[in-house]
């Protein structure tokens, strides 16, 4: 039974209605997820300006999850969620109105998904310190693997819904069912208590972002994780090359099909098994060794997954291919949701709570800002190599890459917690 997820922090009204509400927003925030770069290709048919979504998500994504995680440690919380998630919901009608007036400009559904990542970029680190203010330290390691596991299941739902309902209703329908979805969030958030800052710090300056740099820089375990997220996450997250494979490896139409949802989807499969069989992670004192054999196996997953690709193009059967590249996925994103919930942890516990939403900031930019970097390499790595290159060759820089990471920060994989004290010990 230690293997089945610890439900003890949804005993807590707040969590619960948050955690609750997040099942309805995230299935729909998933489909505009897959709108987004079906639209795009669809525009363009070609994988780099897929690919250059990335770059357009990850300047607001840089700029405003560093300064959100400053907004997070001098502002009342409850106040800020409310603020950004309503601006999310209202891009989210922005992109309804241009995908239902065929407005079909590349550039301003570039432009809409910049504005909608600069909101969620302040709202993830503000959610993210808002976690240890609602629940005692001993519950976030289950707390983060609940909010992970629904993330993943509405990752399930929305690609695979997207791929449903595009041939039936069209492409604009996805917008409006997210602008729709985040009232629920938007409700659960409206009955959080006030949540105000405990710091000194009264300003969201260069100057506070920058002392949360001064204070991370002193935390070399923290520095240590983030860089192999970003190893793994630049390297083997292919998302940015599935309308093109879904179409000229698995036969879907050009306007998007079964086939893309299921890949979409695959990730959030895995992650949702790993998040019902998480119990074992509260258990886990040996964090950065773990955190690494995870990355490892992410690669090599990305491997098969390119290989299976691959193997479609040159003689496999599409169904087989089919399956065992989403098969690949799926072990991918298991092995993901572990690695994530320990490095999420290790930082909850290790942050002090005046420079958690900083820190928090900067782990929203690492984890959220990789796999746009990925997405920008992935989709020109694609026009010039190929897709199934491209993806294969990514997870084995990643297994290369996590190697080095490894010899370079030994400390890291030999962090222990000790799970008494919750006392961070290096042996």
């Amino acid at each position: 039974m230690k293997l089945l997820a610890d439900l003890t922090p949804l005993r807590t009204d707040s969590f619960r209605r948050l955690w609750t509400a997040g099942v309805v927003t995230t299935i729909g925030a998933q489909l505009t997820v897959v709108a987004v770069p079906q639209q795009i290709y669809e525009i363009t048919r070609n994988s780099g300006y897929v690919g250059l979504a990335g770059l357009f998500g990850l300047v607001p994504l840089i700029v405003f999850g560093l300064w959100g995680g400053a907004l997070a440690d001098v502002m009342d919380r409850r106040r800020l969620l409310l603020i950004t998630t309503a601006g999310t919901g209202i891009t989210s009608l922005l992109f309804w109105v241009q995908a239902a007036a065929g407005v079909a400009n590349v550039w301003v559904v570039l432009g809409l998904f910049a504005i909608q990542q600069a909101f969620f970029a302040v709202n993830q680190p503000t959610r993210s310190a808002l976690l240890p203010r609602l629940l005692d330290s001993e519950l976030l390691p289950a707390a983060t693997s609940l909010n992970m596991t629904v993330v993943q299941f509405g990752a399930i739902a929305g690609p695979v819904l997207a791929g449903a309902l595009i041939p039936l209703t069209g492409l604009p329908m996805l917008y409006l069912l997210d602008a729709i979805a985040v009232l629920a969030t938007l409700w659960a958030v409206w009955r959080l208590p006030a949540v105000p800052p405990t710091g000194a710090a009264r300003r969201a300056g260069l100057k506070a972002v920058a002392e949360g740099f001064s204070y991370l820089a002193g935390q070399r375990i923290l520095l240590a994780s983030f860089a192999v997220d970003i190893i793994a996450m630049i390297f083997g997250m292919p998302r940015a090359l599935f309308p093109e494979i879904a179409h000229h490896t698995f036969g879907d139409p050009a306007a998007g099909g079964v086939a893309l949802g299921l890949l979409f989807a695959a990730m959030s499969v895995g992650a949702v098994a790993g998040g019902v069989f998480s119990g074992w992670l509260g258990h886990v004192r040996r964090q950065g060794l773990a955190v690494v054999v995870c990355i490892v196996l992410w690669g090599a997953a990305m491997v098969g997954f390119g290989l299976a690709v691959g193997g479609t193009a040159h003689g496999l059967t599409t169904r087989i291919g089919l399956w065992v590249a989403l098969a690949c996925l799926a072990f991918g994103g298991a092995v993901d949701m572990f690695s994530a919930a320990l490095r999420n942890s290790m930082l909850q516990q290790v942050a002090t709570d005046e420079m958690r939403g900083r820190l928090q900031g900067v782990f929203i930019v690492v984890v959220a800002g990789g796999p746009r970097i990925g997405d920008v390499a992935h989709g020109f790595a694609a026009a010039a190599l190929g897709t199934a290159t491209a993806a294969a060759g990514g997870g084995l820089l990643v297994v290369l890459g996590v190697a080095l990471a490894a010899l370079v920060f030994p400390a890291f994989v030999r962090f222990r917690v000790g799970r008494p004290t919750a006392e961070v010990t290096v042996s």
